[in-house]
């Protein structure tokens, strides 16, 4: 709703405010005006805004335009389809704007994406559709007969609620031969009937006269009111009372106490008596009605007025008093006085902070000096008491621009970060330029949104997991857990495997994921025999636009089933059938008839073999095979030729369960029997064609086996003496061999037989770790314990501990029967425990592992050599 009065001065303020709005980086101003009748009906036109604005009316439900006014009341608004302003309530300028000789609205318009601000202005023209009115329909009047002609009778004003040509514009009286009507216009525009004697009365004639005042406006049609004026004609008192001056002008501070004197009024009056004597009577002035009466007293004996209530600058700068007074002559004479009270503005009221528009959330990534509200602050007071300056309380990044005058964008002022600040309570205070001075606090919430700027992470770059082979598809082998600290969207996770062309089949064919929680499963079932180690990468991606990733690694040791029975290879003879093997005469005790050899695609235990004799309790026989080597020798001297033994061997692992296989030998001894061992070859059973050649591989195999243990006997020597190492001696109970490098150990442990030395020792290395090799309470079989597995090490740190520690170990009555040095990494941990057996630190014993570094498995393997 516009102010009540607007003054030259304001279409100077408002090209003020306009050029202000133009300064403002980001929007682009502009003002319309309009103009539109009163009382047309809701809906009807004002202006295309659209049109006059030149936005594209596609584009106004998209950018969401606003229609802001000052008021609490919506008159007007806008149709997004055509861009019209349509008229939403009915209009009556009389009672929006009273009788202020223009009546406008200011209204804002916001448009958004970007943002823009304009002003638009209607102005509510006056229609003729009130009809002049006096305040009382009939009106009484008295004059003396002895009243000279020109002796004027003040009459009240007509009032007519309608502006410019529509207000009142004359006044017309019946015909009368005494009286004639007189209009005389007021300091304040105010056109004041006036009924003036044109001929002497004589009240014996006519004691009283009957006329009709009529109100004329100047519309279109022309509307008119009337009043019943009647006229007594009294005696004799014929001197007003007269105010000295007639006008005058008072200034009081707003807010006085209530009773505080106005103003004390000077009358006067020529007659003497109770013709002199005088009656002060207060009356609301035509521009300010009954109100008056409840602000302000008049002592009717003393003309003293003084304050009712407390008086408002605000509500009203000014009030004009109309006073008349009467005397007690008969008839009693009237005077009149016009005092004009002008209130002076006190600082007494508080700013006022109105939001207009507000984007929240505001993403973090929006750059600086991104409009996040608009904001109009405004003071009811006058001058410097309604100077009003906005600022905000704290340091955040967000400021306050101007953009003209009373209008502010709240804008940032640095970069955001949700995952520090989820949003921003923001007080903006407004404080005048008064005295003193008064402020006023707001509080405006501004919620940060999440964007995508944080890749999921895990706790760990790479993990370590162990799975039995021979496992069923869809067993749980790791659950892997990342996180981000985005929000939303930003922060759902998706796992999947990346195939690192480490395998000869995709990674995808032996392993699955769970992509919402991480955890991996198997899709087949895995073979130790064909893979040991397994490296699972696994990418995490959030689900952001665009979406961000990270990568862990799982390193999934596979733990060896016993699964695979022993196998013999030699001597080779088809299934279901026996070996015949000849023996030359004469035999003595310790011959050397012939070996067995087997051997388990297990590892560990799984693939120890124990070689035994099946036989009936009751029969005996003049041999036996050696447990741990398949020998089969005499245990009796055989003389007699032509005389058969039929052995059932039996070669069984270490795993559980255990496995076994089994071969008939049937030894049949002959006489006149070559001493030469190579025709005792020739005499072998063989098959005509491979047995030659598995006889020259053994050759070759025991030559290049026995070289390369050589060198590496001669390798670890050399760096045993450069590292000052203690050599532990063959025959020693316990052989320790230990190196202490800062924070690198390892140890390595044997122990004699009767049967000859350790027959495999379980190495490892890695930096900054300690390492440990033990015995079993089995030891004098020569079977070890297995050794807890800790961290991993890469391959550089193997080969090292593989050329610390990878000696070819002798039996002192055999001679070099097996060498098997196998490279493992272990877990943290120095405990050595048994498979399924608990440990020191309450874990169950695993077996070794062996290393993977670099996406390559280190493993040497068993190395059996035949001797004779």
């Amino acid at each position: 709703v516009s102010p009540p009065n607007l003054s030259a001065a304001w279409s100077w303020q408002l090209l003020a405010l306009v050029a202000a709005v133009l300064s403002l980086p980001g929007l682009i101003p502009a003002q319309i005006r309009y103009s539109i009748p009163e009382d047309r009906d809701p809906g009807s036109s004002v202006g295309n805004v659209a049109k006059d604005l030149g936005v594209d009316v596609r584009s106004l439900s998209a950018r969401r335009l606003q229609l802001v006014s000052d008021g609490m009341r919506h008159y007007f608004h806008v149709n997004l389809a055509d861009g019209m302003l349509l008229v939403h309530e009915r209009l009556d300028r009389e009672a929006l704007c009273s009788s202020s000789p223009t009546c406008s609205f200011p209204l804002q318009l916001v448009l958004e994406n970007p943002l823009q601000l304009h002003r638009v202005e209607v102005e509510i023209l006056d229609v003729n559709d009130n009809a002049p009115k006096f305040p009382k329909d009939r009106v009484s009047l008295e004059i003396t007969e002895v009243a000279n002609p020109g002796t004027r009778l003040r009459l009240e004003a007509a009032e007519d609620p309608d502006t410019g040509s529509n207000s009142i514009a004359t006044y017309e009286l019946s015909p009368s031969e005494h009286f004639a009507l007189s209009i005389n216009v007021r300091g304040d525009g105010v056109k004041m009937p006036e009924i003036v004697l044109e001929k002497l009365l004589d009240r014996e004639k006519a004691a009283v006269h009957h006329l009709v005042l009529t109100a004329l406006d100047s519309g279109n049609p022309v509307q008119s009111g009337t009043a019943q004026v009647t006229v007594h004609v009294l005696d004799a008192n014929d001197n007003p009372p007269v105010c000295d001056p007639p006008v005058s002008k008072v200034y009081l501070e707003e807010n006085v106490q209530v009773g505080t004197v106005v103003t004390k009024l000077n009358v006067t009056d020529l007659d003497e008596g109770p013709n002199g004597e005088m009656e002060y009577f207060l009356k609301a002035s035509n521009s300010a009605p009954l109100k008056l009466l409840d602000l302000f007293s008049l002592d009717p004996q003393t003309g003293e007025i003084r304050t009712k209530a407390l008086l408002d600058y605000e509500e009203a700068n000014a009030y004009e008093i109309a006073i008349y007074i009467k005397d007690k002559g008969s008839p009693a004479m009237e005077g009149h006085c016009n005092i004009r009270v002008e209130l002076v503005d006190v600082n007494d009221n508080r700013p006022e902070i109105m939001l207009t528009s507000l984007s929240s959330p505001v993403q973090e990534d929006a750059p600086t000096g991104t409009v996040i509200a608009l904001i109009q602050a405004k003071d009811n007071d006058s001058e410097e008491n309604g100077q009003v300056h906005l600022e905000i309380t704290r340091h955040i990044p967000f400021k306050l621009v101007s953009s003209f005058k009373g209008h502010y964008s709240l804008v940032t002022n640095g970069p955001l970060d949700r995952e520090k600040a989820a949003g921003y309570n923001i007080t903006i205070k407004a404080t005048d330029s008064g005295m003193p001075q008064k402020s006023t606090h707001k509080n405006i919430f501004i919620q940060v949104s999440d964007v995508n700027d944080n890749a999921p992470t895990f706790s760990i770059p790479s993990y370590t997991a162990h799975v039995e082979e021979n496992t069923s598809p869809g067993t749980l082998v790791f659950s892997l857990s990342a996180s981000d600290p985005d929000a939303g969207v930003n922060s759902k996770l998706s796992y999947s495997i990346v195939d690192n062309g480490n395998h000869g089949l995709p990674i995808s064919t032996y392993f699955h994921i769970n992509q919402e929680n991480g955890s991996i499963y198997t899709s087949r079932m895995l073979d130790y025999e064909q893979e040991k180690v397994f490296q699972v990468a696994v990418e995490v991606k959030d689900s952001g636009f665009p979406p961000l990733s990270s990568t862990a690694t799982l390193h999934l040791f596979v733990v060896d089933q016993n699964d695979n029975a022993p196998v013999i290879v030699h001597p080779q003879v088809s299934k279901g059938s026996a070996f015949h093997q000849p023996v030359l005469l004469p035999v003595e005790p310790g011959f050397l008839v012939t070996k067995v050899v087997a051997v388990d695609a297990d590892s560990g235990h799984n693939a120890w073999l124990s070689y035994s004799l099946l036989q009936d309790a009751n029969e005996a026989t003049p041999f036996k095979v050696e447990r741990h080597s398949g020998e089969i020798r005499a245990v009796r001297a055989l003389r007699e030729p032509g005389v058969s033994h039929r052995l059932v061997i039996e070669v069984r692992d270490n795993g559980v369960p255990s496995l076994s296989a089994s071969l008939v030998l049937v030894i049949s001894s002959e006489d006149n029997a070559v001493q030469d061992f190579s025709k005792s070859l020739d005499l072998l059973p063989k098959s005509p064609s491979r047995a030659p050649s598995l006889t020259l591989y053994l050759i070759i195999s025991l030559v290049a086996i026995s070289l390369v243990s050589c060198v590496m006997l001669v390798i670890v020597g050399a760096r045993c003496f450069r590292s000052g190492l203690c050599v532990p001696s063959w025959f020693m109970s316990h052989c320790c061999s230990k190196r202490t490098d800062r924070k690198s150990t390892i140890n390595f442990t044997g122990r004699p037989h009767p049967e000859g030395f350790i027959r495999y020792l379980e190495v490892g290395g890695a930096g900054a770790q300690h390492y440990k090799s033990c015995l079993s309470p089995m030891s004098e079989q020569g079977e070890f314990f297995f050794v807890k597995p800790f961290s991993h090490s890469t391959t550089a740190e193997s080969m090292l501990a593989f050329e610390q520690a990878g000696s070819v170990l002798q039996s002192p009555s055999d001679g070099v029967r097996y060498t098997k040095v196998i490279l493992k990494t272990f877990l943290q941990g120095e405990s050595c425990c048994a498979r399924g057996n608990p440990c020191a630190d309450g874990t169950l014993g695993s077996p070794m592992l062996d290393i993977r570094s670099g996406g390559s498995t280190v493993l040497f393997g068993l190395l059996q050599l035949l001797v004779s």
